[in-house]
Order: structure tokens, then C-alpha cells, then sequence
């Protein structure tokens, strides 16, 4: 993976389902926009044709039976999404922020692909993130919630499968130094001034 080289900065949040992305992304675009930082938000997968695939098969509303293929239009995806959307936007110096990144492909799809080397090297020539947000929750507080998120519930749904998810991510941000882990159990106010602090320390 190459170095943003950009002026704008690169900065991807990301978590099991259900840990609050969604909420959180969202409490960081309203900040942004009353504070008038320029910058763009986006996810993975994508809202265009080949993300809008990937999407269906998660949701189960495609059918495709190869963890292999699926992994492959994720990259896709992301080959798209950087080409049209964030890397544009970081030569113009905006800020990209994204929910979810190479860094959930890595780990949800080790849980049904064993060969982790094959899985970075179809994401080995997209940008790194100056900064990735993971936040953690439990497998149990996991399965507990309710919260309906776009990547992974009809996937893996199970325990084990979200504790092997966790533990590739807990691994990858050992190799990183740009990549954080914030305690989503805590209140959501608590949750989101952490990563205010991390992200407004990156941008400023």
C-alpha cells in the first residue's frame, strides 16, 4: 500500500458490526459541517454499480457463492472508489473520512479465506488511511445489539466467527502505528470526543 501523498488527509473508521460506525461517522460529518471543515464522507461498499453488487450479496439480496469472488468485488470497489471519489478529493485538499476500508475486508474475509497473504495482496496498491479509527466491542455486546449495519450481519452472525473478525483486526493495528483502538461500550459522548481528538490531531 502507498502513502497518502495528497494534501488533503485520509482517515477510514472501522469496527465489527455494530460497534457504532454508522452513528459516530455521522456525529463527526454534523461537527465537521458547524465547523466548516472541508471534507468528504463516504463507505465501503460504495453506492455505484460495483459496490451496490457487493452490497447485495451482503444483504442477501444477491447470491454468490464464492468467498473468493465476493473479496474480489470488494476490491473492485475500492480500485473505483479511489480512482472517482477519494483520491480526487484529497489533490483538492479535502479531508476524506470513510466507514470502513481494506482494513474490514482483511479481517472479515479471513474468517472464510485462510490465505490472509492473498487477501493484502488484492489491496497491496490502494492508498493507507493517515489514520484508521477501530472501534471495539465485544462478540457478545455484538450479538446483542440490535443495530441493523450494512457489512457482514448475514454473514457472520455467530461468536466465533466475530471473535476470529475482532482478533485479525486487534492484530493488523499491532503492525500499524497509525491505526487506533477507542472502547465502544463506553457512553456514545465519550466515544465520539476520542475520536474528535484523534481525527481534529490528524487534519490540523
Amino acid at each position: 500500500m502507498f502513502k497518502n501523498k495528497y494534501s488533503g488527509k485520509f482517515i477510514a473508521i472501522e469496527g465489527l458490526d455494530g460497534s457504532g460506525t454508522t452513528a459516530q461517522v455521522q456525529r463527526l460529518s454534523q461537527y465537521f459541517h458547524s465547523e466548516k471543515i472541508h471534507s468528504l464522507f463516504t463507505q465501503e461498499p460504495t453506492n455505484n454499480v460495483i459496490g451496490g453488487v457487493a452490497r447485495g450479496c451482503l444483504t442477501g439480496d444477491l447470491k454468490i457463492n464464492s468467498a473468493v469472488g465476493l473479496q474480489l468485488l470488494f476490491a473492485a470497489d475500492r480500485a473505483n472508489h479511489l480512482e472517482k471519489e477519494i483520491i480526487p478529493a484529497l489533490q483538492a485538499g479535502t479531508n476524506v473520512i470513510t466507514k470502513r476500508y481494506f482494513l474490514s475486508s482483511i479481517a472479515y474475509g479471513s474468517v472464510q479465506i485462510n490465505d490472509q497473504d492473498w487477501l493484502w495482496k488484492i489491496n497491496d496498491q490502494f492508498l493507507m488511511p493517515d489514520l484508521t479509527i477501530l472501534l471495539k466491542i465485544s462478540a457478545k455486546t455484538r450479538i446483542e445489539r440490535s443495530e441493523q449495519s450494512a457489512l457482514g450481519l448475514n454473514l457472520f452472525n455467530d461468536e466465533e466467527s466475530l471473535n476470529k473478525v475482532w482478533q485479525t483486526y486487534e492484530a493488523i493495528s499491532k503492525k500499524y502505528p497509525n491505526i487506533i483502538i477507542i472502547d465502544a461500550e463506553k457512553p456514545q459522548d465519550e466515544i465520539f470526543e476520542e475520536i474528535k481528538r484523534a481525527v481534529l490531531d490528524i487534519i490540523k
